[in-house]
């Protein structure tokens, strides 16, 4: 190519032999930026149809078989848990109210102890009332004479003796000694009335006839 300012005397100007290898790295400059993007491209590419490939799993049969079991075993243990709690609070009232029952029956329990108790000291002081007044009674009897002829120290204890009651105008009362079949007096009476008295030793015999009873006094 000529320069149109060149002198034409010089004659054509001649090409640069040093211009061609400046321009080569101009050359490699420009294709290394065609090759990233092609690159990029591939790669932009490639995420599009790995996007449209792949499912979403939520929307799988699988998913949604797996999210209903799920919802169902929540129910059922929101259901257990619900019923535990119901069962618990039924074992928890029954509990209480078997505690107070027992709590009761041992306070009753105890009121019966102590009744028993004062049942038991009521009978025995019963029992030593009876044991007493048997035992007077018996000493009474033991001590009393009626009508008929008793051996004094034999058949009746030595002592003085009075008449229980008011004895009648028939009353006879005798002391004789022991073995004389009556025939030896010591003393006898025919009081007519009032309680007569007698002292009576060892050794004697005791007559009543129609007296009543004597107790030793």
């Amino acid at each position: 190519m000529l320069n149109d300012h060149a002198d034409p005397a010089s004659g054509p100007e001649p090409e640069a032999a040093t211009e061609a290898p400046d321009e080569q790295p101009a050359k490699s400059g420009r294709k290394k930026p065609i090759f990233m993007a092609s690159a990029a491209v591939v790669l932009i590419a490639g995420g599009i149809a790995f996007g449209t490939v792949l499912p979403d799993p939520k929307t799988s049969e699988a998913y949604a078989s797996l999210a209903d079991e799920k919802s169902t075993v929540e129910i059922e243990r929101d259901a257990a848990l619900s019923s535990y709690a119901s069962l618990k609070g039924k074992y928890d009232t029954l509990e209480n109210g078997m505690a107070s029952r027992e709590s009761k029956v041992t306070a009753k329990e105890s009121e019966v102890s102590k009744a028993d108790a004062a049942v038991k000291t009521a009978e025995a002081a019963v029992k030593a009332r009876e044991e007493a007044v048997t035992g007077a009674e018996k000493a009474k009897a033991a001590n009393t004479v009626g009508d008929g002829t008793w051996t004094v120290g034999t058949d009746i204890e030595p002592g003085t003796y009075r008449a229980a009651a008011a004895v009648g105008s028939t009353c006879y009362w005798g002391i004789y000694r022991s073995g004389s079949n009556g025939g030896d007096i010591i003393e006898n009476d025919i009081p007519g009335g009032g309680r007569p008295v007698v002292t009576l030793s060892a050794g004697q015999d005791f007559n009543s006839t129609r007296c009543g009873k004597w107790e030793k006094q």
